[in-house]
């Protein structure tokens, strides 16, 4: 673990070689890619603090394990991860627009999809370095 991870106890990620990841057809992946973006991306789903795996695999009438691989093998990621991700992206537009000033951080982050603080400020800092108050002090301050 690195100094920088230290205060939300982030474990390093591992590398883990699944041999199911490699069954799955090439037109299969990219049919599952292209469903997994639309309804994580375009249809805003990462905002459902109760969306899972398992409900994806439901909604695309496939399984977990197709759409763990899809996930880890086009995105780099696994879906836990990947669903954070565009929280956070979210999360970062909203704590600087002037519209949602009024709004705390935890509102924020329960806004684009976190169940709690804990789960927000651990993810946020993981991907951006730095809580979410200090990047928010830190972009009005430049504006």
């Amino acid at each position: 673990m690195t100094e920088k991870n230290a205060p939300y106890n982030i474990k390093e990620k591992k590398e883990k070689n699944a041999t199911y990841r490699s069954l799955i057809r090439a037109e299969l992946a990219d049919e599952l890619y292209e469903k997994i973006l639309n309804i994580i991306v375009i249809e805003k789903r990462y905002r459902d603090k109760e969306f899972s795996a398992k409900e994806l695999a439901k909604e695309l009438q496939t399984n977990t394990r197709y759409i763990s691989a899809v996930i880890n093998s086009r995105f780099n990621t696994n879906f836990s991860c990947l669903i954070n991700e565009y929280r956070i992206k979210e999360a970062l537009h909203r704590m600087t627009d002037k519209r949602y000033l009024d709004m705390t951080i935890e509102e924020i982050g329960a806004l684009v999809g976190f169940a709690n603080r804990q789960s927000f400020y651990a993810s946020f800092y993981r991907i951006m370095g730095e809580t979410p108050n200090g990047y928010r002090k830190r972009h009005l301050a430049t504006k």
